[in-house]
C-alpha cells in the first residue's frame, strides 16, 4: 500500500495502529484549529502526549504532510470503524467559526483527495447531508466528519459546507483522468488571522 507522492514531508508518529484492519474506501477531512504548515501538523502529531493524529496534514501554504502511513490507522475520528476503513485529512484552519482555510490549503486538500482516490480504487465519492447515510454508508456515502462520531464542530462550517462540491470536483478529476482532462477549483482566498496554533478541536 502506497503513499501519496504529493507529501514533502514526512513525520511518522507513533498514535497509530498498524496495521488497519479494513480497506481504504473512506475519506475523512478535519480542520485544525490553527493556521498550521504541514510540517507543524506533522511535528504536533509526533510529539504530543495527545493520543491523536491523522494520516495527512494539508498546511496553510498548501503543503502536505504525511504523518501516518495509509497501511495503518490514524487516531483521529474519535471512531476506531472509521478510522480503520478512512484516510484521514487535517487541514490548517482558522480558529473560530466557520474554521476557514485557505485557497492554497483548499486547492492542495483536492489534490490530495483525488489521489488517494486514485491509488486506492475508490471511483467515485459520494457524499450525504444525512448523518445516519455517512456512518453506515448507506446508498454508497464515503465521505465521513468528526462530528458523526463526537461533540465536535470538526470539519468545521467552511469545509462540512463545502463536501458537496469536494465530492463534485474530484470526481469531476476522476472522470477525467484516464483522458488527460483536468482543471481546478479557485476558491476565493480567505483572509486569516495568524494566531498560535491550538490543536485539532
Amino acid at each position: 500500500m502506497s503513499n501519496s507522492s504529493l507529501a514533502t514531508y514526512t513525520r511518522i508518529t507513533k498514535n497509530k495502529t498498524s496495521p488497519r484492519n479494513h480497506a481504504i474506501d473512506t475519506i475523512t477531512i478535519h480542520c485544525i484549529v490553527g493556521q498550521w504548515t504541514a510540517k507543524q501538523g506533522c511535528d504536533y502529531f509526533a510529539t504530543t502526549d495527545r493520543q491523536c493524529s491523522a494520516n495527512y496534514v494539508v498546511g496553510k501554504d498548501g503543503s502536505i504532510g504525511l504523518s501516518v502511513d495509509e497501511k495503518d490507522r490514524s487516531w483521529c475520528s474519535s471512531n476506531g470503524t472509521n478510522d480503520n476503513r478512512a484516510i484521514t485529512i487535517e487541514v490548517a484552519s482558522d480558529t473560530s467559526h466557520p474554521y476557514a482555510v485557505t485557497a492554497k490549503a483548499y486547492a492542495a486538500l483536492l489534490d490530495l483527495v483525488t489521489d488517494i482516490c486514485k491509488r486506492n480504487g475508490i471511483k467515485k465519492l459520494v457524499w450525504s447531508t444525512n448523518k445516519e447515510d455517512r456512518v453506515n454508508h448507506r446508498n454508497g456515502c464515503n465521505l465521513t466528519v468528526h462530528r458523526d462520531f463526537a461533540n465536535k464542530a470538526c470539519p468545521g462550517e467552511y469545509l462540512y459546507s463545502r463536501h458537496g462540491e469536494i465530492a463534485a470536483e474530484v470526481n469531476r478529476r476522476l472522470q477525467n483522468a484516464s483522458s488527460g482532462a483536468g482543471g481546478e477549483l479557485h476558491p476565493q482566498p480567505q483572509k486569516s488571522p495568524q494566531a498560535a496554533p491550538q490543536g485539532p478541536p
